[in-house]
């Protein structure tokens, strides 16, 4: 599409008529947003999982036999694994909805021939457009006048340079004359009409590589099924089998039947659904403080398995601004410079050399720096704003970290004349009284000024210009990634005509180079390392140059060698080799530079089908649909664009990629609870199937009645699942590489602890009812014994589930007090229903002595020291039995 689709006077604009016309015809100028599902379809959403189609089959079941209590319990806990879950997944859409910072609701334009602010919503096809200096570009524009325009289409390409742009046939390519919605004009002005709007726009064909459904699925919900699935086999074959064996017995239909439900709510976790929705939302707590928003609860667990982090470099490891970082004076003295967003707090630095003397020159440099400056800088209530061309904003920023602001300046150099910077001179100069003569301050490419220049600023005095030494300063700060600029200055006589230009840019001095970059965010090393530390890998996936990018990549810590660094002509070309040829070079490449999106996206497909589990961070238009696709994407929550944001599963309210490592661990954190609440609810489940299984084929009674089993199923696993599931952290979560997520939740580790476990309670329990019997107890007496020892086994087990590595005797009890009371609540209520007629005669117990306490307590105590053995012996073995897992090959 171009200007001449939609005609339109170029000098009055489209009538008021037209454009409503046009804009009842085409649509506002708004990306198509999905619509948010109601309440009702979240709630419903829920129950989508085999763990609650079991429960509910198990409802029924009880329902058909006529026990009403029990299908209630179930059909309760149901409900509120829902509402938890509902109340968290929509309060987090809306928690994500209120982060759209970026959007302009405004724009400029012209319509019958007069200048109009209107809502950009309302913009349509052959609308002229006007922009300047710190607009956001409201849609596509086909320019038909610049003026020194230059815009950041970082957030569409990766670029961290703003591209300048032309009208028509004066620009220097076809691109070089459209200006594209979203991206920033930072320089200049132009004006232009609008030949595209919403979706159809350049943002808008990239949303559409969006719209399709994620193919990627987040490991907990695989697990999770897998889980289910061996639940529902287990638990039936054991009581299809105990079933046989006591119709073959002679057993009633209905006891056989009532035992069958009671083992089956048993055995069948139901406390879990709740569990994992609760630590999954106390991690979303966590997260919420450590400035990460969760918009899916699953991924919070996703992110703490992710094996690598596709990362972006602009916006994400850097600040998404260009920062002078140091000055390299012709005497080869360099003055670094601090990064901070708070200018008057930061400061110069001159390494080995006179500190005051190396800032004095510096501060000369910084004159010529921002006198021919046409950038502004001003502070505001949430920081610093520059507006104007990113080089010239670094710049009065540099200033102000010297010490001086460029109006204190300007008032010392009364200004006679400027020579604006055009990208032909390469240069700005401006002109200044200074007493009977005129000085003058330039800026520009260094080649430019070193040959404009005849002598050197040497400290003590100008001395005849090496322009060798001075070429080989300026490589050497281009080498490392910076972008170099010089300054120079010089007198001359004041012309009686006023008349100032090029030709008096002659015998000047030169001053020295600046390098500027964009810099590294604060704690981005330590979290890269962090990484490192806990075996997630890292990959920088950017648009930039890449000799920009390895020197991000490496000042940031990431790991690589020099053939490890691809670019997107390398990428094209193993995509049209085939995938084998593609997932070939992501297997060891670690930095991609000059990457389109479409690119990215298959990179990030690729490092799946090698392997990994792979998170994705980004902030710009460019990473949303890696973003969407990736098994967990990470956008920036401040600079990000809304697209990113809304094709993101967390979102990261700081820009901070730091705050990544701490979404981490919390991720880690929520699966080690998840884990440890089905530890805890299956060993005992388990214990019980097994304690049936070894009593009633050799014809003894049914150890426990099953309403006894739903009263043990009831105060084992009412709150002692949910204490586990707000477990903190362990603080070792980082030190170790994260789990495959491949890997079932019924791991090696974790299947010997529940068989060890559960052969401890069944056996010993069995053995008990086997011993109380053949010594003449009652089997009144034996059940009450028996499921008080099964209470105890069930809160010591809880206890030994508050860790897989460390010691019962290593935790603190007041880390966790919901725990200890949950479980103190637990004992307590079944001693009161020892004590309580309605519930003693119903479920069949009675109160019993403190010998009989004292020797179930004993029994119960064996169990810790199973499971302290195992822990033993896991640690003796090293962290590769728990949790170390070698990463995928190439990390």
């Amino acid at each position: 599409m171009n200007a001449e689709t939609f005609p339109v006077s170029r000098e009055r604009g489209l009538t008021q008529a037209e454009a409503a016309g046009r804009l009842l015809e085409i649509g506002p100028n708004a990306l198509p947003e999905a619509r948010p599902p109601s309440l009702t379809a979240v709630f419903l959403r829920q129950f989508l999982s085999p763990l609650i189609y079991i429960l509910l089959a198990a409802a029924l079941v009880s329902m058909a036999l006529g026990d009403v209590k029990d299908a209630v319990f179930i059909g309760a806990v149901l409900l509120i694994n829902g509402t938890i879950g509902t109340i968290q997944e929509y309060s987090a859409g809306r928690a994500a909805a209120a982060l759209r910072s970026l959007e302009q609701p405004h724009a400029t334009v012209i319509r019958d021939g007069m200048q109009r602010e209107i809502d950009a919503r309302d913009l349509v096809p052959g609308d002229l457009v006007l922009v300047e200096a710190g607009n956001r570009v409201p849609a596509d524009l086909e320019l038909d006048s610049a003026e020194n325009l230059q815009c950041d289409e970082s957030l569409l390409t990766g670029e961290s340079h703003p591209l300048a742009k032309g009208a028509g046939a004066d620009a220097d390519a076809a691109q070089g004359s459209l200006a594209f919605a979203g991206t920033i004009a930072v320089r200049g002005r132009g004006r232009g009409i609008v030949t595209a709007t919403g979706a159809a726009t350049e943002i808008g064909r990239i949303a559409e590589m969006i719209a399709k459904r994620s193919v990627s699925r987040p490991p907990l919900m695989l697990r999770l099924e897998r889980f289910s699935r061996t639940i529902a086999v287990t638990v039936g074959i054991a009581i299809a089998a105990l079933f046989s064996v006591g119709l073959l017995r002679g057993m009633g239909y209905h006891d056989l039947f009532l035992m069958s439900v009671g083992l089956a709510v048993a055995a069948i976790p139901e406390g879990l659904p709740v569990a994992i929705s609760i630590a999954l939302a106390i991690g979303m707590r966590r997260m919420a403080r450590a400035h990460v928003i969760v918009r899916r609860m699953a991924a919070i667990e996703a992110l703490g398995s992710c094996t690598m982090i596709a990362t972006d470099k602009t916006g994400t490891l850097t600040m998404n601004e260009l920062t002078v970082t140091e000055v390299s004076l012709p005497d080869g003295t360099v003055v670094t410079f601090e990064t901070g967003e708070d200018l008057d707090a930061c400061s110069l630095r001159s390494p080995h050399v006179d500190d005051a003397r190396a800032n004095e020159r510096a501060s000369e440099l910084l004159k010529a720096a921002v006198l021919p400056n046409e950038g502004h800088l001003r502070h505001e209530e949430d920081g610093w704003k520059g507006i104007g061309d990113t080089v010239d904003v670094a710049l009065l920023a540099a200033a102000r970290k010297g010490g001086f602001a460029r109006e204190e300046v300007a008032e010392q150099h009364r200004l006679v004349a400027r020579i604006p910077y055009e990208p032909d001179l390469k240069y700005a100069a401006s002109f200044h009284e200074a007493e009977e003569e005129v000085r003058i301050f330039v800026k520009g490419a260094p080649d430019t000024l070193i040959d404009m220049a005849s002598r050197m600023d040497r400290g003590d005095a100008a001395v005849p210009i090496d322009r060798d030494a001075l070429i080989a300063q300026k490589e050497d700060l281009a080498g490392r990634g910076l972008r170099v600029l010089a300054f120079a200055e010089g007198r001359i006589a004041r012309q009686e005509n006023g008349e100032y230009g090029h030709g008096h840019l002659v015998d000047l001095v030169f001053l020295g180079l600046a390098g500027m970059q964009d810099p590294l965010r604060p704690g981005v090393g330590e979290a890269i390392e962090a990484c490192s530390a806990a075996g997630v890998g890292i990959a920088m996936v950017t648009g930039d140059d890449p000799r920009t990018a390895s020197a991000i990549a490496r000042e940031a810590g990431i790991p690589f060698e020099d053939d490890q660094v691809v670019t997107g002509i390398a990428v094209r070309e193993a995509e049209e080799a085939g995938e084998a040829a593609l997932d070939e070079l992501t297997r060891s490449a670690r930095i991609y530079a000059r990457v389109e999106p479409a690119q990215k996206l298959a990179i990030v497909l690729s490092m799946a089908r090698n392997g990994h589990f792979v998170a994705v961070t980004g902030d710009g238009v460019n990473d949303a649909p890696a973003l969407k696709h990736a098994h967990v994407g990470v956008a920036m929550g401040r600079k990000g664009t809304d697209v990113a944001k809304e094709s993101a599963d967390i979102i990261v309210t700081d820009d901070n990629f730091a705050s990544i490592v701490a979404g981490i661990r919390e991720g880690r954190v929520s699966y080690a609870n998840i884990r440890k609440v089905v530890f805890m609810l299956v060993s005992t489940g388990a214990a019980e199937v097994v304690l049936f299984l070894l009593a009633i084929p050799i014809g003894m009674p049914m150890p426990l009645t099953a309403v006894q089993l739903l009263w043990l199923n009831l105060v084992t696993q009412g709150i002692q699942d949910v204490a586990l599931a707000t477990e903190g952290a362990e603080g070792d979560e980082l030190s170790y590489s994260a789990r495959d997520p491949r890997e079932p939740i019924f791991d090696r580790v974790m299947l010997r602890r529940i068989l060890h476990s559960t052969a401890v309670m069944g056996l010993g329990g069995f053995g008990v009812f086997w011993w109380l019997l053949e010594n003449g107890y009652s089997e009144f007496e034996a059940r009450n014994l028996l499921l008080l020892l099964f209470v105890l086994f069930a809160n010591v087990q809880t206890f030994n589930s508050r860790s897989e590595r460390h010691s019962v005797f290593g935790q603190s009890l007041m880390a966790n007090p919901f725990l200890v009371v949950g479980v103190a609540g637990a004992q307590l209520l079944h001693i009161a229903a020892m004590h309580v007629p309605v519930l003693s005669d119903t479920l069949g117990i009675a109160p019993v002595t403190p010998l009989q306490w004292g020797v179930l307590l004993s029994i119960a105590a064996s169990l810790v020291v199973v499971m302290e053995l195992e822990k033993w012996w896991d640690r003796r073995r090293g962290p590769r039995d728990i949790a170390k897992r070698p990463l995928p090959a190439g990390s």
